[in-house]
């Protein structure tokens, strides 16, 4: 916790983004820029206690089996969020893809719209993600690949990926995809807040994904959309990439997978910004983040809580990060999900205690 602690107070004095936040919140923000600390706390109070799950449909075993034509799949999607509003989730973070707007705008974007209207129906509200430099390198639009057995996310796929995030180049041609997006749902009620970039300078590329962090926070607030955008931190030692997602950042959000000791610290750390917080992944059973000590935890500080996985399916996110299982045999304790596929708890003692901390 000491080097935490550290390497905290490095960005804070390094970036300066602190300080200055406590400047805007005194003023009005203009097109372009970040929300002043007022706004974005007023937001936040406007809406109830956030609470849910990573979401992505059993059926896809990544982003582009979900959203492309031929395998976006409206009832499961259906089916699945009804278990999720069963238990009291009201937010599902959900991941797009470049690739699948590229091969087809308008029916990406009709498509956006279909599970807009399913989630709206189930009374949740999205999170959605455009950029991710987690797992595979090179995304390909078409048929995506069969589940390995037993291997954590053996199909999930970066966006834009090798080697278009780290040429300047070739990724601004994603410009035209952030803006259509954007300005298609900028002012939509059932989104609740643009998450720019997932987990950037993961797969050992670290800085260099500077400067597509921040291209895609510029492209957005070209933009100017209704809901607040923002980038979540996840490696404490990735000290410039943490100062510019978070001095861009409406509202502060964050990866932990730690106990409840070490998750209490980051929290503790965090409010220091002074702007909301939620907490865009947790839970991971065998490394003691557990609904049963995190969710409270995240409820009592006011944190946002948005925890990885709903249904088993194709992701094989039951299994562990790197202990794959490739017989395929159950896991001792799943890794993250809560439902099996045919709608019932992994552990009943779980969602009982998720639909209490939920009220419903």
């Amino acid at each position: 916790m000491k080097k935490i602690l550290v390497l905290w107070f490095l960005l804070v004095g390094s970036s300066g983004f602190a300080q200055p936040a406590a400047v805007r919140s005194k003023a009005r923000a203009g097109a372009g820029e970040v929300w002043p600390v007022a706004r974005a706390q007023a937001w936040y109070r406007a809406h109830p206690w956030i609470s849910g799950v990573n979401f992505i449909p059993s059926t896809a075993i990544n982003q582009l089996e979900m959203w492309q034509a031929a395998t976006f799949d409206p009832v499961t999607i259906d089916r699945e969020l009804g278990w999720a509003e069963g238990i009291g989730f009201n937010t599902m973070r959900v991941f797009l893809h470049s690739l699948a707007w590229k091969e087809d705008p308008a029916g990406f974007k009709k498509r956006v719209g279909d599970y807009l209207a399913l989630a709206n129906k189930h009374h949740i509200q999205t999170i959605f993600v455009f950029f991710d430099d987690c797992w595979n390198k090179v995304p390909q639009a078409g048929l995506q690949p069969a589940p390995r057995t037993g291997v954590h996310n053996s199909g999930w796929v970066q966006d834009p990926g090798e080697p278009i995030s780290r040429d300047s180049a070739a990724f601004s041609q994603l410009k035209p995809y952030v803006h259509d997006v954007l300005t298609a749902f900028r002012s939509d009620p059932r989104i609740l807040l643009w998450d720019l970039y997932n987990e950037p300078g993961n797969s050992d590329k670290r800085t260099a994904s500077l400067p597509l962090v921040r291209n895609v926070f510029a492209w957005a607030r070209e933009v100017n959309p209704a809901q607040p955008l923002t980038s979540g931190i996840w490696a404490w030692d990735f000290t410039a990439l943490n100062a510019l997602q978070v001095g861009n950042s409406d509202v502060v959000t964050y990866h932990d997978y730690e106990d409840e000791a070490w998750h209490r610290r980051v929290i503790q750390m965090l409010h220091t910004t002074g702007r909301p917080l939620v907490c865009t992944e947790y839970m991971a059973r065998p490394r003691n983040s557990r609904f049963s000590t995190i969710m409270p935890l995240l409820k009592r500080e006011n944190v946002g809580a948005i925890s990885w996985g709903l249904v088993e399916g194709k992701t094989n996110t039951k299994y562990a990060w790197d202990t794959p299982l490739t017989d395929g045999s159950e896991p001792v304790e799943w890794f993250h999900e809560v439902f099996r596929r045919d709608g019932t708890p992994y552990r009943r003692d779980e969602t009982e205690l998720i639909k209490k901390l939920n009220s419903k």
